[in-house]
This record gives structure tokens, sequence and C-alpha cells, in this order.
């Protein structure tokens, strides 16, 4: 932990020092060691460490209590518990700073400024994220005036030079603080810092620059998007001001759910109920994609479960070519009903394969009986 010094030592005066000379010392070193000015590393914590010691020196009970104990007198930190926090952190000293030495003129005359962006959700069904789409989106915005175009005057008229600035943008304001006299800079309250005036506002926009108008944007949406994708469309956002740029359009992508399909990435993802006649002899079954129906052939002894791929029939790519996949899970379904024949059938097949036999068993003793056929080796 480190140790404090003494608040005399600190301000750099004698024990016996007068207010007078206590205000000046803290004057100078607060002028050489706030960060806003010093940019050293330590310049920071000896600031508060002067600012700590005057908040003490400048308080006749403080200070007395100080010259008997010490710091233990002051609680061991000076009065930063006591009304100083906002020495704490460096926004606490610009504030601070602007307080004392009225900004110093860093105030800046305002210049040409972006337009805000605007957000727009896009709703496009499962098939038109796929496969792309055209798509009319209306956007209600800000736009440079036509009539004055953004010079907010009459046209034919100019602007004229703000007679409380004299063009300037900026007036200088004398503020006392503990400082003594110091001179702010702050934006002219007339012409809101442009240091000029409009002497006749345009009749159409009324002096603002700009109107409102909604406009219908024709957007192509690329193949492959996805939901909660942005689409971004420069320049056409809300109108810069000052002479600035437009901002830009978002376009917040929400795509509807498929009643056959789901998606993984660029595969497309496909449920197929199949029979147990078709898992055990196998087949070749129709199966629709996003554009036309392709065939999927099922091996003979297949599970439920096993999911089958058919290469180039999913997504396409998001700009570049190839397409993902499409991949069919299949799922053998166990009738509920059965007929007379059905029932039949089924019954002369499990007596054929023999009750509470595994597969295994059952496989096995398939294959034995393969091979006691005649002409089996």
């Amino acid at each position: 932990m480190a140790i404090k010094r003494d608040y005399y030592e600190v301000l750099g005066i004698a024990r016996d020092a007068s207010e007078e000379e206590v205000k000046k010392a803290f004057r100078r070193l607060a002028l050489e060691y706030h960060p806003d000015r010093n940019r050293s590393p330590e310049a920071e914590e000896r600031f508060k460490e002067v600012s700590e010691a005057y908040q003490v020196l400048s308080n006749p009970e403080k200070r007395t209590a100080y010259d008997r104990f010490g710091h233990a007198g002051v609680n061991g930190n000076g009065s930063a518990s006591q009304g100083f926090e906002g020495f704490g952190d460096l926004g606490g000293f610009g504030d601070i700073f602007d307080a004392f030495f009225g900004g110093f003129g860093r105030q800046a005359r305002p210049g040409p400024q972006r337009g805000r962006d605007i957000e727009v959700a896009l709703d496009l069904t499962f098939e038109e994220a796929a496969l792309g789409a055209e798509k009319d989106v209306e956007v209600t915005r800000t736009e440079v005036c036509a009539r004055c175009r953004g010079t907010r005057g009459e046209p034919g008229t100019t602007p004229q030079a703000c007679g409380n600035c004299r063009g300037s943008g900026q007036v200088r304001r004398t503020q006392q603080s503990l400082f003594g006299h110091f001179v702010q800079v702050v934006p002219c309250t007339t012409c809101q810092g442009e240091g000029r005036v409009i002497a006749k506002p345009c009749t159409q926009c009324r002096g603002a620059g700009y109107e409102r108008h909604a406009r219908k944007l024709k957007i192509t949406v690329p193949a492959g998007v996805d939901d909660g994708a942005q689409m971004r469309h420069s320049g056409e956002g809300q109108a810069g001001a000052l002479g600035g740029p437009p901002g830009d359009l978002f376009l917040v992508l929400r795509v509807q759910g498929h009643k056959l399909f789901s998606r993984r990435g660029v595969d497309l993802l496909y449920n197929l109920p199949i029979n147990f006649a078709q898992a055990a002899l196998g087949d070749s079954v129709p199966v629709p994609t996003l554009e036309e129906q392709t065939t999927l052939k099922i091996p003979a002894g297949v599970q439920s479960g096993t999911v089958l791929r058919i290469k180039g029939a999913g997504i396409p790519y998001l700009q570049r070519r190839g397409r993902g996949d499409l991949l069919v899970t299949l799922h053998v379904v166990t009738p509920t009903s059965l007929d007379a024949e059905e029932r039949r059938l089924l019954e002369a097949l499990a007596k054929r394969l023999g009750k509470g036999d595994g597969a295994e068993e059952a496989g096995k003793r398939r294959a034995d009986r393969s091979r006691s056929r005649p002409g089996a080796s």
C-alpha cells in the first residue's frame, strides 16, 4: 500500500502558509498536472494528489485536524468521500477542467455530418431466401430539399454572416473561477455554430434543408441468404446535415419456415416415411426438392433413422457457385391398422422369422437356410 505524502509537501508550501498561498499553489499545480493538458502517465495521479491536498488545507477545520493528527485526522483520504468524487476518473477531470478553465476553446465549428442509418425488416419465404428474389421495400426517410438543395434558403438568396459571432460560429465568454478570470469559447447560439444565418428560409422545407419522403426501392436478394442476415445498401439512409453524405439502409432478413424442409447451413433436411416392405426390400421413390422432384434409391435392409444424401439438391452457396445437399432421413412407419390380407401376410412372416429372436439370430437362421438349399456351397 502506497504511503501518502504530506499535504504541505504535495503543494510545495510551508506549514504556516496563508489561505491565499494555498490557493495559488493549487492553481499552479492543477494547471500543470491536469490530464486534459498533461499527457504524461503520472499526471492523473499527481492531479488527484494535489486536489486531495487542497481540499484539506483550504478548509480551516480539516486543516486543523490534519495539523494535529495527520492523515488519520481526515480519515486518511482527504475529502475524497466528501464531495470530490469527480476526480476519480478522467470523465470527472474533463468536467471539472471545463468548469475551472472554460474549456480553453476546444469547441469546434460544426462541419458536414453523415446521415443516420435506417434499419428495416424484410420478410422472405423459404424459397426466396434459398433461391433469391426481387423484392420491393418501402422506406420513409429524410432527403435533401429539392427546392433549395439543402441550402435552407430560397433559391437565388445567399446566407449572411452571423452578426453575433461575425461569421466565426463561436463566441467568447469570460468566466470567474477559483483560478481567476478565464475565457470560454462556445458555439454561437444565434447561428448554432454555423457562422451564418438564413435571411429568407426556403418555403418548401421551411428552412430545414430536407424533407421526408416515402420511397419504394427494388432490392435484389441473392440466393442462399439465411434468417437474421443483414443486407446493406449504401447511401439509402437519412440525409446528411451541412452537406454531409446520407446514411445507409440495413435490411434485416426474416425467413419463414417451410412445410416440408428445414435447413442446416446450405443443406436441406427432409423426413421421408417408408413402410416395412420398402425398408426390407429397397425401393426407388420420388422425393421433392425446392425446384422439382428427383428420385431416391432406398437400399434393401435399411434401418429407420438412416440418412441418405442427394448431392447438389440443397441451398445454393451465397455469392459463389455450387449448392449444398438434400439430406433425407428415413422413418420406417409401423402400420396402426391392418386389413385381413395384410394381417395374414404379416403373421406368416412373423412365423417364418420366429418370435422373441433378435435381428442377429434371425439373420443367422436365414443364412443357415440358404446354405442348406441344394447346390449351396
